[in-house]
């Protein structure tokens, strides 16, 4: 059995207070409505058109950049949004790359200190969250965990798949629920990771 640090292990649930008061000017408009697709192909490549223009952008800022999230586990139904983590070493220091993600048509979106440092930008098209850590945060090595344990667990890519249609179709009503409510399958997925 692998062993994790207890930052890694013990999993941060926001609350939807926290996130209203991490929000930076309007909330995105995808925010509106869950909507699940079958797996895409050109996410993966849309991803790395985004990886090198970031690369090309922020240069040696870069510690890492991982496409995490539902899009990047092929065969898995997503939100057609590309979830990006990108590490840098101090995200409090925004004026050393907000300027140049804003160059590319990112906006902040949340600025959430009390999450690790987390920033999240969104892309001008709507289609790629970029999640900005600090080195060392433990959520971008939950998601790399996340992530490639549904890539070889198809039981749990399936269950996660199911529970994901099933949720947004249970929160259409109030659609900013979803992120929540998947928690409980979540720490089921993670239970099983921790303990492999």
């Amino acid at each position: 059995m692998a062993e994790y640090p207890q930052d890694v292990v013990q999993r941060f649930h926001g609350t939807p207070e926290q996130v209203d008061a991490g929000l930076v000017g309007d909330p995105p408009r995808t925010w509106g409505s869950v909507v699940i697709e079958e797996y895409d192909r050109a996410w993966a490549r849309r991803f790395t058109a985004v990886r090198s223009s970031l690369t090309e952008a922020l240069g040696a800022l870069i510690i890492a950049v991982e496409h995490v999230g539902s899009t990047a586990v092929p065969g898995l139904a997503a939100k057609p949004v590309i979830d990006i983590d990108l590490v840098i070493e101090d995200t409090a220091e925004e004026s050393g790359y907000l300027p140049a993600l804003e160059r590319l048509g990112y906006r902040l979106v949340l600025r959430e200190p009390w999450w690790h440092g987390h920033r999240m930008l969104l892309s001008a098209a709507e289609d790629v969250n970029l999640h900005v850590w600090p080195q060392g945060a433990p959520e971008p090595v939950r998601h790399r965990l996340f992530r490639d344990w549904l890539r070889s667990h198809p039981q749990d890519r399936e269950l996660y798949a199911a529970t994901k249609r099933r949720l947004a179709r249970d929160t259409a009503h109030r659609p900013r629920d979803y992120s929540l409510a998947k928690n409980d399958v979540i720490d089921e997925i993670y239970a099983r990771i921790f303990a492999a």
